[in-house]
Parts: C-alpha cells; structure tokens; sequence
C-alpha cells in the first residue's frame, strides 16, 4: 500500500482544503457536554445557537485551538440510540495538547472519576459524556510517536 499510495513529500500536490472547519458530534444534554469540554478539557465554548436544520436543537462549538472547532447538536425529541460502532463511522479524535497541559487534564480527569487509558506516554484516551471517543496526544500536529505524518 506505501509503495502504491504514498507519495514523497516532495512529490505530494498541495490539499485542496484548508482544514478542519469543526467535527460535528451528538449531545444528549447541552450543559453535562460543556461541563466535560469546557470544565474538565478546559476547551473554551465559543458559540451557541439554535440548529438550522432543527428547530428546538442547539449547535454548539468549542476552541480546540489552530483555529479548529469541535462542534455538538443535541437533537431533543429525536429519539436516538446509544452510540454504536459502524464501518465509515466515528472512531475517535485526537486531539494534540503541549506535554504540561496533558499532565494537568489527565489528573482533572482522573480527579473527576473518569476514566482514562494511557497508551505509550504520549496518548491519553477517554469518553466524553456520550461515549464519544477523545484522544488526547502529547505528540505536535503533524507528527504522531515521534515520525512526521504531514
């Protein structure tokens, strides 16, 4: 698969995209999610209003920081299930933090009973309030275990 698909950096056009806009994710409970994101991962709330594509629903976004956005709906009265894993579907997100912060939230979130999986010493994994999967990663953006990835 690396010698058909991957390219030489130099070799590589430029992306046609500027980047994450936000990743959209589903809220059960608007306040219990700020809670997490704002409280515990210390990512500040940015924006709140009604969906446009659902009346009565919240679109909701958090500072992630370079200018990313992690964004909810909730969707009241829809009646969705628990989450479940499906091919194409969310797997998790990772997101990267500087080494001093990931020692702070990782023992914010010890301290507030949730519970963590540590894989290496660079990767911090969790669930969010609605079992969405968050990694968070010591690594800088664009290098992952020590080997650039962009």
């Amino acid at each position: 698969m690396r010698d058909k698909y991957l390219r030489a950096a130099a070799d590589r056009p430029a992306s046609s995209a500027r980047g994450v806009h936000h990743q959209a994710l589903i809220s059960s409970n608007v306040e219990r999610t700020i809670d997490f994101y704002q409280g515990l991962l210390e990512f500040p709330l940015t924006e709140l209003f009604e969906n446009r594509d659902y009346a009565g629903s919240t679109h909701f976004f958090f500072d992630i920081g370079n200018s990313n956005a992690l964004a909810f709906f909730d969707f009241p009265g829809l009646g969705l299930n628990e989450y479940a894993e499906v091919l194409g579907g969310h797997h998790h997100l990772a997101i990267s933090v500087p080494p001093d912060n990931w020692d702070r939230l990782k023992g914010k979130l010890e301290a507030a009973g949730v519970e963590t999986f540590i894989v290496g010493s660079n990767s911090l994994y969790c669930s969010g309030p609605d079992g969405e999967r968050i990694e968070l990663i010591n690594d800088p953006l664009g290098e992952m275990d020590g080997m650039a990835v962009l």
